[in-house]
């Protein structure tokens, strides 16, 4: 379990042998290090913060956005996703943008609201944030692995040509 700690970008988590509750606690060693104890994280100078529920700060649904993928629309019920949780430690390295070849980091307006997206190309890997009005703040809403249909059409470039000219 501690090993997964030592993994870097671009090594995946290993945790293949792991029954359900140490394959948790080792995702949450990881996301301890990198959000629950990192109280400075922020990206372009800004702090990022995990979406409020009902007004409060939940550590436990950032993790759930981050390990899982919802699987029923109707019911919102969300299941284990593997390729999320292999790359959990990639949340914090592209926040942190500490890569910079092949990147795209741009700000779309949605129908949600607006959206800043931190898109690795060669990892296929994307880190979904929400700009604050206050222009000060974030809030990570997901990070995931573009995996087969949304990959092969690259729905990245698309919304890239309707980026803001300014990343909020």
């Amino acid at each position: 379990m501690p090993l997964n700690l030592l993994k870097i970008y671009n090594q995946l988590l290993d945790f293949g042998a792991f029954n359900e509750p140490r394959r948790r606690q080792s995702l949450m060693g990881v996301f301890d290090r990198d959000f629950t104890n990192n109280p400075n994280l922020s990206f372009k100078g800004k702090q990022v913060t995990p979406t409020p529920a009902n007004g409060v700060i939940e550590m436990a649904t950032l993790f759930t956005h981050l390990t899982t993928e919802i699987v029923d629309l109707k019911t919102r019920r969300r299941e284990f996703e593997l390729q999320r949780s292999l790359r959990l430690h990639w949340v914090r390295f592209h926040i942190d943008e500490r890569k910079h070849d092949n990147m795209m980091v741009f700000t779309v307006k949605e129908p949600e609201g607006f959206r800043t997206y931190i898109y690795d190309k060669d990892e296929k890997y994307v880190v979904v944030l929400e700009p604050l009005r206050d222009g000060n703040s974030y809030y990570l809403l997901t990070a995931y692995h573009i995996m087969g249909k949304d990959a092969q059409r690259d729905k990245f470039a698309k919304k890239y040509k309707r980026k803001l000219d300014v990343v909020l």
